[in-house]
């Protein structure tokens, strides 16, 4: 039988159906279109569509652009949308409000925070992070420190154990991803925020993996800066817009490069010079993209009165049941977990490696079962509390199994490298 961080077991599939009875987060599932036949287990990845999602783009299409045209930045409070999304965002992340706006991507956000700290920190270097963070976290770092010139670097940790050693009074920034988009590592925020204090530097939090799926303190971690992305559990869409977090304290001395005129203090002024916007709205720069920021206005309409507890401890549930589950029906196939087995030290997702772990998920996908594959050889598998079921986390383990047992996934086909993994 398996544990799934309550007083109870599951060990059949009648089992999973019982606690899929009694969840209290069960009818949340109805709010999302979800393709039936599908075991969706890809929510860290790309959320589904959620049917007031749907319901807001086609109004946003119809009615307030298609009637409305130029109108609706008043009308419609268009040119408010990324601090009233923010807004919306800094109640998931422990943040308060007018401190979080909607912009952009993760990417341009980090571009923009890291480059504040780092001016805010001008006698110092050196941005440190981890080896293993996701790449476009890292490739701007290195491209911010290359445009800075001057000596400044990014000094790389092959493992987290090795962060006290490298803060020094060179160090500028501590850039970490709060949840390992590979192994759902989770970091201890304000511990390591707080040793990054010690040690003059600011810290800048990647959020991606988190938002949406547990509760986050970032004012009780004394944060600096965090950003995140609006398409993964917070379910905003492909490509959704990115959120920016500046702790309060800063934001009046913080200077982002990007200077745009969303950011100006009176944009429609049309001033010839930059004149930063007071707080928060000073990290915008261009045009709000209207129809994806509606998107994921409406999505996080689903999060309104969640509670994040219970969020994660569902979570935390769905995921026990797999690993164990999987555990037990695939050890013999060359199958290793590598996300922590520590609950409280793992976000919601369960990855495992095999040697052919591209070929065993194009199988799984063919039968059904959507998780994703990162290189070289890990199987990743997202649990959203909002909709995963626990009969879905027990089935998916079980097709895995037979695809294991069965050799299919040794099918030419399944090795084919697609553009997107």
């Amino acid at each position: 039988m398996t544990r799934t961080g309550t007083d109870e077991a599951i060990g059949s599939r009648e089992e999973a159906e019982a606690f899929d009875r009694r969840d209290p987060l069960a009818a949340m599932r109805d709010a999302f279109h979800m393709p039936e036949g599908l075991i969706y287990l890809d929510g860290n990845s790309l959320g589904p569509m959620s049917h007031g999602v749907r319901d807001r783009v086609r109004d946003v299409i119809e009615r307030e652009w298609g009637d409305g045209l130029i109108g609706s930045w008043n009308a419609a409070g268009w040119v408010d949308l990324p601090r009233r999304v923010g807004d919306k965002i800094a109640r998931l992340i422990g943040a308060p409000q007018a401190s979080v706006v909607a912009a952009d991507s993760t990417s341009v956000n980090l571009f923009k925070v890291l480059a504040a700290a780092v001016a805010l920190n001008p006698s110092r270097r050196v941005i440190v992070s981890e080896r293993s963070n996701f790449p476009t976290d890292l490739y701007i770092a290195e491209g911010l420190a290359a445009l800075a010139g001057q000596g400044h670097e990014l000094r790389l940790v092959d493992d987290p154990a090795e962060i006290p050693a490298a803060l020094d009074e060179t160090v500028a920034v501590l850039m970490l991803t709060h949840v390992s988009y590979r192994t759902g590592l989770v970091h201890d925020m304000a511990a390591t925020t707080r040793l990054a204090h010690e040690h003059g530097a600011l810290t800048v939090w990647d959020l991606a993996h988190s938002a949406g799926a547990m509760p986050l303190d970032l004012s009780g971690a004394d944060a600096d800066f965090a950003i995140g992305c609006g398409y993964k559990y917070l379910n905003g869409g492909p490509g959704a817009p990115a959120f920016l977090y500046a702790a309060p304290r800063l934001q009046e001395r913080a200077v982002q490069p990007l200077s745009g005129w969303f950011g100006h203090a009176a944009p429609f002024r049309f001033d010839s010079s930059y004149e930063p916007a007071q707080g928060i709205d000073r990290f915008l720069t261009g045009t709000p993209a209207v129809i994806s920021m509606s998107a994921l206005d409406a999505a996080l309409d689903l999060f309104e009165t969640m509670d994040l507890a219970r969020l994660r401890e569902k979570s935390v549930a769905l995921c026990e049941l797999f690993l164990t589950r999987v555990e037990a029906l695939c050890g013999g196939y060359g199958v290793s977990l590598v996300s922590p087995r520590d609950a409280a030290r793992r976000g919601s997702q369960v990855s495992f490696a095999h040697p052919d772990a591209y070929a065993v998920m194009q199988a799984l996908i063919a039968r059904g079962v959507i998780g994703d594959f990162r290189a070289p050889d890990i199987l990743r598998f997202g649990f959203a509390p909002l909709y995963t079921r626990f009969v879905d986390a027990f089935d998916a383990a079980e097709i895995l199994g037979e695809v294991l047992a069965s050799g299919e996934w040794r099918r030419p086909e399944f090795s084919v490298r697609r553009a997107v993994t």
